[in-house]
């Protein structure tokens, strides 16, 4: 079901501040499917991100999938996703220890993630005549006023 568009200028509101967080995939181009089984195809990211989103006390405040091997990630703190990353009860730990097992230094397939710890106030989002996505889908979207700029939205101005 799409979700409905919001007409004209939104914007994203967050309290606090929160961590960005990108992780992707680099596949086999001569062995596709060895690569959908290099990242556990059935127990990998998607599994990780249905359990996310039935465990919100685990910190995950939504996430945007781009094609099969990349997304993006918004996190209410750093030690949420840390916490996430190392706990044996929670499913990456072991997704990441078969992942290096199958794989160890064989550059047949990569993977990536940069982290980006986001302090409140200094984002900027802007979606025009869009359903709620990116940081609007993890947080609230909200009008926008036709004469504000992206440095006027910034609440410490950029440099």
């Amino acid at each position: 079901m799409a979700s409905q568009v919001n007409q004209g200028r939104r914007g994203a509101r967050i309290e606090g501040d929160f961590v960005v967080f990108l992780i992707g995939a680099r596949p086999d181009t001569l062995h596709p499917i060895r690569s959908f089984r290099d990242y556990g195809a059935m127990r990998g990211m998607p599994h990780m991100l249905d359990y996310l989103t039935e465990h919100p006390e685990k910190g995950l405040l939504g996430y945007e999938t781009y094609g099969l091997f990349m997304n993006v990630q918004y996190w209410r703190s750093f030690g949420h996703l840390e916490r996430f990353a190392k706990d044996e009860s929670d499913p990456h730990l072991s997704v990441w220890r078969r992942y290096w097992k199958r794989v160890g230094r064989d550059p047949r397939s990569g993977i990536w993630h940069e982290t980006f710890l986001v302090r409140a106030g200094e984002y900027e989002a802007v979606y025009g005549n869009m359903p709620p996505h990116g940081l609007g889908r993890a947080s609230e979207v909200v009008p926008i006023g036709a004469d504000s700029s992206a440095r006027g939205r910034l609440k410490r101005l950029a440099r």
